[in-house]
């Protein structure tokens, strides 16, 4: 029999658990007996339901909720998808605002469905997994499914209410059936949901779930993200700990902070460690900083390469942010490590044990998953979208955004033109520090960059870097009109690699600060002076430059300093 959990006890009880029929995940309703008043639809809807009171519609008084018909003789039914497979373990049913017209009572029954078998009502399937249970009004309703249950893999959940009545949210909470490439040596995202990820520890969610955060998609407002309280405290943080999916190698990570705009957090900074408990007790030192603390900007996604990550394997990540705010997606991309299987008692789920370390997830890996990923000699970079914060630390970013409201802080916007146009103020400025002596002076240039190789979805060694010690250097892309001028391109480029890295103590480039960036023909660069970069290097196509720099020219050495690299980092160019 199921067990009844007092709703105090939500946040101890179910607090890692995904919620595994919300339309956040693709949950989404087959079929349903009536819905005369209130739609199905409503019951996975993320939102808790909100007061209709004093609303009415055609048919009646408006509620969020599923809300059938009077007078049934025997029952109604509703058939809900889950957005994917996965192990029930608690059931929540909320008659929140039905009072009086709530349903007395309800049971619930579950299948699974290979393909395009949609199970309908009186299929020969369904295993009940609630009996018949009493319901009250406006109240939540908490019941824990015997062991006998949460080992069965379902996606097809039938709600049944007796005999009529509303029900304003349904949701399943539980673990999925983990999603995993064909190839351990696959990139993937090991803190998504499909992928087994898991939130296990939040400081704060007053005003959105912690869980939310690795869910699929950018989520349609601010209310499917994570987003703690206003704090007041001086040097305040919050965080939050994700189990990953696997035991994994990490390379880089994106934050999102979409429909944040005047509440996201100013900065943020990630830890991993490796633990077999599902909330990590472990000591400060075994916190590896993988993520110095970077600012972050609004409304957008954020990529950054992951530090101190080199042949480490980690089982959750944390992640932490100054000093509160929104965050919508964290995705943590890296590579499975080995994985074997294992019986875990006399639950029936099969659970994972990777490098010697169990990883709790509910999983059916396949056999020929059973290989180890490659280790890759020498150093490899991914080159990640170009955003103004990561690339921060060596050069600024010349665009304009699509929302005034979404520019990073401290950019100033105005109206231009007669109101024909924002103008996005002193996004850089012309530095140079060259001896008096020798007139350098400022200029405009214009560089026809071809790709040399650089292919979308291949890799470029990096074998030189240059620097301007006296100037910093601007490079802003030109476009083509497709050929009706006699000298421009007949197809201008989409893309073009930005390779960057910090000097060392040894005046020479410092690799381990390597970074990579693909930036779009719609933005421009700016290097810092002193900022060791490669000569401009185009996607598949050519493109014309504008270059914006001070200089004395004739081959001066104090213009331009190059240095050839005795071991080449390699740079894997995405797919565009």
């Amino acid at each position: 029999m199921a067990t009844i959990i007092p709703l105090d006890k939500f946040q101890e009880e179910l607090s890692s658990y995904i919620e595994l029929s919300s339309a956040a995940l693709g949950g989404k309703v087959t079929s349903v007996s009536d819905e005369f008043f209130a739609e199905a639809a409503n019951l996975i809807k993320v939102e808790p339901a909100p007061s209709m009171k004093g609303q009415f519609g055609p048919n009646g008084a408006l509620y969020s909720g599923w809300e059938t018909r009077r007078h049934n003789q025997a029952s109604d039914w509703c058939i809900i998808q889950l957005g994917t497979p996965g192990y029930v373990f608690v059931l929540d049913i909320d008659t929140s605002h039905f009072n009086g017209n709530e349903a007395p009572e309800a049971s619930v029954e579950s299948c699974f469905s290979d393909g395009d078998d949609i199970p309908t009502a009186s299929s020969n399937q369904w295993m009940e997994i609630l009996p018949r249970s009493a319901l009250g009004p406006n109240a939540r309703h908490l019941f824990r499914l015997p062991s006998t249950y949460t080992g069965t893999k379902f996606n097809y959940i039938k709600l049944n209410m007796f005999p009529d009545g509303g029900i304003a949210r349904f949701r399943l909470y539980g673990l999925v059936a983990v999603i995993l490439p064909k190839a351990m040596s696959q990139l993937l995202d090991l803190a998504h949901v499909f992928s087994g990820g898991r939130v296990v520890f939040t400081s704060n969610q007053h005003f959105g779930i912690g869980s939310n955060l690795i869910l699929p998609g950018r989520g349609k407002d601010m209310g499917d993200g994570w987003e703690t309280k206003r704090s007041r405290e001086k040097e305040h943080k919050d965080w939050v700990i994700i189990r990953l999916g696997h035991l994994g190698t990490l390379e880089f990570v994106e934050i999102d902070t979409n429909h944040f705009k005047g509440n996201y957090p100013e900065s943020c900074e990630l830890h991993a460690c490796n633990s077999e408990e599902l909330v990590p007790n472990v000591t400060a030192d075994q916190w590896i900083q993988i993520l110095p603390r970077q600012r972050l900007g609004p409304h957008r996604q954020h990529f950054f390469q992951l530090e101190n990550v080199a042949c480490n394997q980690f089982t959750h990540v944390r992640v932490i942010i100054y000093p509160d705010g929104g965050i919508k997606r964290v995705r943590i991309m890296g590579r499975c490590a080995a994985i074997q299987e294992v019986e875990c008692g006399d639950s029936g789920i099969t659970m994972q044990r990777a490098s010697g370390q169990r990883v709790e997830t509910c999983a059916s890996p396949a056999k020929e998953l059973m290989v180890r990923a490659n280790k890759p000699a020498g150093q490899r970079i991914i080159a990640l979208p170009l955003t103004a914060e990561a690339f921060a630390p060596f050069g600024q970013v010349l665009m304009a955004w699509k929302d005034p409201t979404s520019v990073p802080k401290g950019v100033e916007v105005t109206s231009a033109n007669q109101g024909t146009a924002y103008k996005f103020h002193k996004l850089s400025h012309i530095e140079s520090s060259y001896p008096p002596y020798k007139k350098a002076d400022a200029r405009f240039s214009v560089y026809r960059s071809s790709p040399a190789g650089a292919k979308a979805g291949g890799e470029w060694d990096v074998k030189i870097l240059e620097r301007h010690p006296h100037t910093n250097q601007a490079f802003i892309p030109m476009g083509s009109s497709g050929g009706t001028q006699e000298d421009e391109l007949q197809e201008a480029g989409r893309a073009y690699l930005v390779i960057v890295a910090l000097n060392g103590h040894d005046d020479l480039p410092y690799l381990p600060s390597l970074r990579a960036f693909v930036a779009v023909a719609s933005q421009g660069i700016v290097y810092n002076t002193g900022i060791w970069h490669h000569p401009m290097l185009t996607v598949d196509t050519a493109i014309d430059f504008t270059c914006v720099e001070t200089q004395i020219g004739y081959g001066d050495k104090l213009d331009c300093e190059v240095v050839d690299l005795a071991e080449c980092p390699i740079i894997s160019i995405p797919n565009m």
